[in-house]
């Protein structure tokens, strides 16, 4: 960079003012592309432009096209890119190739196919390296009719031979869903010899193929390779990941020969993105045994799993992994540690490992600030979006979201008006499903029924399950069952096979007592076929994640559970605890209905945690519904009988119950909030 600090130093602060004119270093065509490849604002990318016109270099297209590149890896110089090349002298192959490519590269996919057909328009003749991009763009877009139209291109001007182009081609046609095209070409291939056919295009159609669940003909492919490389064996083992295939998955992982760590973390990825959290981190640690080094996105992969399971104990021995192994705090990993320390429940711990880390890039920030909603603190999510904010980072629709649901659990109905209409006409980011959602939710938790119902209305899109679902849930809390209905017609239209339909409507007759409607809606729902998903929870003793569903007595313990589970319920009971039998919607006796509430699995989950021992540990469990009353309350009472902390991690939000009392201050409940008429 010295030759770069001397082209810009004031000539007025080193050289005596009546001497010879100063004369700019002049640079060569190498280094000035060494120049370009250092820089990293666009302020040093216009110097450098400058000098390029200066020294009449502008015509030279190595150049030109070096400082259109630039833009591939940053995302923020697009613009920049474009205006150079609309001032270009020479719009050649090379040009249109490193624009193409910059906005593939950049998500700018329209625009990346638009300067496409300008190029064609402008008679400027496209390569193979041209192409690549463009498939690229119109993969990314979903359009098989545009994919289509540039093969016809690539035939006309006899670039399918091409391997990368090929390469390409048939990826594009396997991600749009037209598998018959991408096996035909692939067939083709075959007749002009094996260096045609290579294993990044048999492990393209063995993953398009898995894709779509035809597990026939994945197989029949990989079975058919010349050679079969660890690539290949991880393509298929994460084809059947994805596809929820996992016990396909395990039996052919028995079958690997060479285990290397991309089909290690290829595993761990897959049972963690089908909930099995446990099976995940156990092949972690089998990998360690077998004497494999993780990478970082084995890492990220194994801290996500206890994120979900909410498996600090875990957790925390991968990050002692992690510090003593010669990982670098790189944004990635820094991001998976303070999502795990924050969705386990250890705010404090999130707090600090973000606090050290020295780059942070927006979605490390937006991490942070999740954290900082789930668990119920808006002050603090408030002070990091400053923070993100005075280090020239710009807010994005995530990190919005994330203060809304920050306003959201603290019940900020103002505030959460104010970022929303901030973030559409301050920062012109417009509005996605999930942002109207929690907005409904706000209103509604609020008691604010009709501006939440006109809310809705007012939405310039359709909306969609979760919106009327949240709309649903406030009616049925506020018991406005008229409201009630109305949505629930919504959500049958929507989706007449989701039990969510069907039980929210029941709900919402029994909380007022309409048993016939209960019953009514109830035989329905079983009449259609509907299965209501049972509850689960997940809690980590000893560094072992157990399960339990709702009724579970599959447990080894399962006795010294329930027992234990009695001999809370009865001490909470001498301390004024009464079970909320209102939580059981169905129309039986009170003693059935408290039966049915002790056998909810976050009261399993906490049994056994406190016949497991643990001294005064803090007691984490996770839950896949939203807790109900009666164990929120059980929970209250438990925690001050045992002097044990109780964090529950529902659906929702965090509760942490200290000393007979909840972080949300019951404010999960829906209170009837009264406000000034005309109160905004």
């Amino acid at each position: 960079m010295k030759a770069l600090r001397l082209l810009f130093t004031n000539p007025k602060k080193h050289f005596p003012a009546k001497k010879a004119k100063f004369t700019p270093v002049f640079i060569d065509e190498d280094r000035f592309i060494s120049l370009i490849h250092a820089s990293k604002t666009i302020r040093q990318l216009q110097q450098i432009h400058g000098q390029v016109i200066i020294q009449q270099q502008f015509s030279n297209t190595r150049i030109v096209t070096q400082l259109i590149s630039s833009s591939s890896f940053r995302k923020n110089f697009i613009n920049y890119a474009l205006s150079v090349f609309r001032h270009s002298e020479n719009q050649n192959v090379f040009l249109f190739n490193s624009l193409i490519r910059a906005l593939a590269d950049n998500s700018y996919y329209m625009s990346s196919i638009s300067y496409f057909v300008v190029m064609m328009r402008s008679d400027v003749r496209p390569n193979s390296l041209t192409f690549p991009f463009v498939l690229k763009s119109a993969t990314a877009l979903q359009e098989g009719w545009l994919g289509m139209e540039i093969h016809t291109e690539i035939l006309k001007l006899g670039l399918l031979y091409d391997r990368l182009v090929l390469l390409y081609l048939v990826d594009m046609y396997a991600k749009v869903g037209l598998l018959d095209d991408a096996s035909q070409l692939f067939d083709e291939s075959s007749e002009w010899g094996n260096e045609a056919r290579s294993t990044l295009l048999w492990n393209v159609l063995i993953n398009g193929y898995c894709k779509v669940g035809r597990w026939g003909k994945a197989m029949e492919l990989f079975e058919g390779m010349p050679e079969k490389y660890g690539s290949t064996w991880s393509t298929l083992l994460n084809g059947l990941m994805k596809a929820g295939e996992v016990y396909r998955a395990m039996e052919l992982w028995g079958y690997v020969t060479e285990k290397d760590v991309v089909s290690w973390t290829t595993m761990i990825h897959g049972f963690s993105q089908n909930g099995q959290h446990e099976k995940a981190l156990s092949m972690f640690f089998d990998m360690l045994e077998e004497g494999v080094k993780p990478n970082d996105q084995t890492v990220v992969s194994a801290l996500l799993a206890c994120a979900k399971a909410g498996a600090l104990e875990t957790g925390v021995r991968i990050h002692d992994y992690v510090s003593s192994n010669g990982f670098t705090m790189k944004q990635g990993i820094m991001a998976a540690l303070v999502d795990m320390y924050a969705k386990c429940g250890s705010f404090e711990k999130a707090s600090s490992v973000f606090d050290m880390g020295e780059e942070k890039d927006l979605r490390t920030w937006s991490v942070m600030i999740w954290g900082c909603a789930i668990n119920g603190y808006l002050d603090k999510a408030l002070q990091y979006f400053d923070k993100m904010k005075s280090t020239g980072i710009k807010p994005d629709g995530v990190v919005f979201l994330a203060i809304i649901t920050a306003c959201l659990h603290s019940g900020n109905v103002n505030q959460g008006l104010h970022f929303f209409d901030k973030m559409k006409h301050d920062y012109r980011i417009p509005p996605t499903m999930k942002h109207y959602a929690v907005m409904v939710d706000l209103y509604g938790r609020a008691g604010r029924l009709d501006e939440a119902l006109n809310f809705i209305k007012s939405m310039p899109i359709d909306p969609d399950f979760v919106i009327w679902g949240a709309l649903f849930s406030a009616c049925r809390v506020h018991k406005n069952v008229k409201m009630a209905e109305y949505a629930s017609e919504r959500l049958l239209e929507l989706e007449p096979q989701h039990p969510g339909s069907y039980v929210f409507l029941s709900n919402a007759y029994a909380g007022v007592g309409r048993w016939q409607d209960v019953e009514r809606v109830r035989a329905k729902m079983k009449n259609t076929g509907v299965v209501k998903d049972p509850g689960w929870s997940y809690i980590e003793v000893g560094g072992q994640i157990t399960s339990f569903v709702a009724g579970d007595h599959g447990h080894v313990f399962s006795d010294e559970i329930h027992m234990k589970l009695d001999e809370i319920t009865k001490s909470a009971r001498e301390r004024g605890y009464m079970p909320e039998t209102e939580w059981v919607y169905h129309n039986i006796e009170e003693e059935e209905k408290e039966d049915a509430l002790g056998s909810h699995s976050e009261k399993l989950a906490l049994a056994f945690a406190l016949i497991s021992g643990g001294g005064f540990e803090v007691i984490r469990i996770v839950k896949n519904l939203k807790i109900c009353g009666d164990c929120h309350s059980l929970m209250k009472y438990a925690s001050k009988m045992t002097q044990r902390e109780i964090v529950v991690r529902d659906i929702k939000r965090f509760h942490h119950f200290k000393n007979g009392t909840c972080s949300c201050q019951d404010y999960w409940r829906t209170r009837v909030i009264k406000l000034p008429v005309g109160h905004a």
